[in-house]
């Protein structure tokens, strides 16, 4: 039975009824542990504004989806017209819209930025490995839910672009027609595929994205936050238990992340005035002309966001298979002279390796590029266990470790763009080789995180003013 908080008779009215509500719910037990007690690093620098700008953003975007659920109409004969509607008729529809297009946009921008500084400071290492997976959870959901989102202007890119994506599935080997036949609910992209994608886009993955949201802010707050010196800042507490590197997250991590927040809403507001679509990367000019299944546009390509992905698979060719195979008995030649196991585990380990390449060439490069795409995205689960550097914070590595993360990025940007441009053999040789570096990154990171010259890392945060 609840036994309400001892409040004084003449204590003002808000704390009577906030006294009432704390014996019945932990309402200042959760301000205090995620807000006013919570005790982050003192030394956050601007790439500690994407996490709460992510927060921000999926806001704007349940809100206007909300606004937009109620005008749209999930029907292949209205879908377009709906969408219109919106944009024409009612009242501050126009605005509504493009925040929420816009909005799509920004949200991966953010969490590319959010997940590279993870990259940068090593936020994935011990003790923060489940946030890290929740964290890479959340990018899958929110490739899903643009995904699945992308098709409900029922306009002709993202009507055909629904088509070659979900033809994809259609080569995996026995299973694939039956699995691209279910996903679409037709033989072709039709209704029951616009109902489909409309469900999982409002109620099924919202629901899985805030559950992993919940938890990936309560496992961070559980280990806490990391820095970008990677010192742990409980390692030393004073006679109260409080981090003497650490300040309470209210009201000196709120004020700081309102600025972001401000800082974001001025381009966040520029693009939805005076671009919103962005030369045609936050919304092509084919998607203003309504679905026609007789008609294919010269170049179908998706939205931005997924291009470098995109590129991958194109890059997967009959010819790159044989890179693949090569690669694969290159790691099993790595893996055996670095390990030197015995024949026991060497014969089945090399016997694996073989058959994988025996069946990169059999099965379709077509299959392949599918395990490409959806691996380049999976292999970012593995990194907890993956990065071996003595380490975390890349302040402390090698000169060379942050060249090797600038050519990252930069490989990551190209095939973006390379993705958005119709295919020709250059772009095609420039995109294996762009694959081939970031697979490269990722899988190599075991042996090259660990050579070099590292500084010493200090045992306290070293703060700079900013």
């Amino acid at each position: 039975m609840a036994i309400d908080k001892v409040v004084s008779a003449d204590a003002p009215i808000g704390d009577k009824v906030l006294g009432w509500v704390d014996a019945r719910f932990p309402a200042t037990k959760l301000w205090n542990e995620h807000l006013a007690e919570y005790y982050a690093p003192k030394n956050f620098n601007f790439w500690y504004f994407f996490g709460s700008l992510a927060l921000f953003v999926l806001v704007i975007q349940i809100v206007t989806g909300i606004i937009l659920v109620m005008h749209y109409k999930p029907d292949a004969n209205d879908a377009f017209a709906s969408v219109e509607y919106i944009m024409r008729d009612v009242p501050w529809g126009w605005l509504v819209r493009y925040m929420h297009s816009t909005g799509a946009s920004a949200f991966f921008i953010v969490v590319y930025l959010h997940m590279f500084r993870g990259l940068l400071y090593g936020s994935y290492r011990k003790p923060r490995e489940l946030v890290w997976l929740f964290g890479v959870g959340i990018f899958l959901c929110l490739m899903g839910e643009a995904f699945f989102g992308y098709l409900l202007p029922w306009g002709q890119m993202s009507y055909w672009g629904a088509q070659v994506i979900v033809n994809l599935f259609s080569a995996i080997p026995f299973i694939g027609p039956d699995l691209s036949l279910w996903i679409r609910g037709d033989y072709v992209v039709s209704d029951a595929t616009l109902n489909r994608f409309f469900s999982f886009h409002v109620i099924a993955i919202p629901l899985v994205l805030l559950g992993l949201v919940a938890a990936h802010i309560v496992a961070l707050h559980e280990v806490g936050s990391n820095n970008p010196d990677g010192v742990e800042i409980k390692k030393y507490k004073d006679e109260h238990g409080v981090p003497l590197d650490g300040i309470p997250f209210h009201p000196y991590y709120t004020v700081h992340d309102l600025f972001g927040v401000s800082v974001f809403l001025l381009a966040f507001c520029s693009i939805i005035f005076f671009a919103p679509e962005m030369g045609g990367y936050f919304l092509e000019a084919n998607n203003f002309l309504p679905a026609d299944s007789l008609k294919t546009p010269l170049h179908i390509a998706p939205v931005w966001y997924f291009t470098p992905f995109y590129s991958m698979l194109r890059a997967t060719t009959d010819q790159f298979t044989w890179a693949m195979v090569a690669g694969v008995l290159i790691g099993f030649v790595i893996w055996f002279l670095r390990v030197r196991p015995r024949l026991v585990f060497s014969v089945p380990v090399f016997v694996v390796a073989c058959v994988v390449a025996i069946l990169l060439r059999t099965w379709d490069a077509k299959f392949w590029g599918v395990v490409v795409m959806g691996g380049s995205v999976m292999i970012l689960f593995g990194m907890p266990w993956l990065d071996r550097s003595p380490a975390r914070s890349i302040r402390y590595r090698p000169e060379w470790h942050k060249l090797l993360y600038l050519v990252f990025v930069v490989v990551f940007v190209i095939l973006g763009y390379i993705g958005t441009q119709p295919p020709s053999p250059f772009l095609n040789i420039v995109s294996q080789i762009g694959t081939v570096f970031y697979f490269s990154f990722f899988l190599g990171m075991p042996i090259w995180s660990q050579l070099g010259h590292f500084k010493p890392v200090p045992d306290r945060i070293v703060f700079h003013g900013h």
